[in-house]
């Protein structure tokens, strides 16, 4: 594996391979004689700021054996407007690999495409894939049989996260529900081009959890949209993920964010307290999963 932009451009077998390469990581994590990065020095771009997807790519880089480089979008010329092409032609001739977290999909694919270095997506606009890795990692550990796991993700359907979920569904068969008000719905275009009728999208909150194995949430105003902060709150206020809505799955549900939280908006306190071992489990094998995506593209 080259690079890895997205789950979208992934296959079944490789997202398996992964889960299963980052179990044997985090079971051998004080083994550090696996060392595929001994003597590279990798990029770390972030032009959106982080806590999670920082640490967790600096201490995966180390414990591999190489080196992190962090820039913030400050730090280089593409700050100043230089094109991502050249910043990659750059990059390509010195480092040897590249973590890019920044707005743009395009932009991401255009480094890979310039750089000719492994590049791996920290996060985008299209998609925040090492996120869902780490989640269904977290599932794996939880349910024998994680893949026919009912998941239903609460709030902005049309978010990165919800992208990367309906692809991932998509690609290991496991249902999925979205549940959002209609104007935070995906397009009904990506969920065709899917190919996979595993996925359902309603505004219908508590039909959606019925039955559900996993229940899932994201903040609602992600960086870049705090000028819809008003709008995002009221519209999906009814989505918020509370005790009530765990007890309308009709199950013991497992109940997952991706962090950062903000209590009583996207989640209440209540709940997130009582499921925050499970919650920072999902954070912590963040670097699991992140180094096992390390471990593929380094080894092509």
């Amino acid at each position: 594996m080259q690079h890895f932009l997205s789950i979208q451009s992934l296959d079944e077998a490789t997202i398996v391979g992964l889960l299963d390469d980052a179990t044997w990581l985090k079971a051998n994590r004080k083994d550090r004689s696996v060392q595929p990065l001994a003597g590279q020095t990798w990029a770390m771009i972030f032009t959106k700021s982080s806590t999670r997807t920082r640490v967790s790519f600096e201490v995966g880089v180390h414990e591999l054996g190489g080196h992190a480089m962090f820039f913030s979008g400050n730090d280089l010329q593409l700050g100043r407007g230089e094109p991502i092409r050249d910043t990659a032609r750059v990059m390509g001739r010195m480092v040897d690999g590249a973590i890019i977290r920044n707005d743009s999909q395009v932009d991401l694919e255009e480094f890979a495409q310039f750089s000719g270095i492994p590049t791996i997506n920290a996060l985008t606009d299209m998609e925040h894939p090492c996120q869902v890795l780490a989640d269904l990692l977290t599932i794996k550990e939880r349910m024998a049989n994680w893949r026919e796991a009912r998941v239903c993700f609460l709030g902005d359907g049309d978010c990165n996260m919800a992208r990367s979920w309906i692809w991932a569904a998509a690609r290991l068969g496991f249902e999925l529900v979205i549940a959002a008000p209609k104007e935070f719905q995906p397009p009904a275009a990506l969920v065709q081009e899917t190919g996979f009728g595993g996925i359902t999208v309603t505004d219908d909150v508590t039909a959606a959890v019925a039955g559900c194995d996993v229940l899932y949430t994201d903040v609602w105003v992600s960086m870049g949209k705090e000028a819809e902060s008003t709008q995002r709150l009221q519209l999906l206020q009814p989505y918020q993920l509370n005790q009530s809505l765990v007890q309308a799955t009709g199950k013991a549900p497992l109940v997952m964010h991706c962090l950062p939280a903000y209590r009583e908006k996207e989640i209440t306190a209540e709940v997130l307290e009582a499921h925050a071992d499970l919650i920072f489990e999902q954070a912590e094998n963040r670097l699991h999963a992140q180094k096992a995506i390390l471990r593929a593209v380094a080894a092509g």
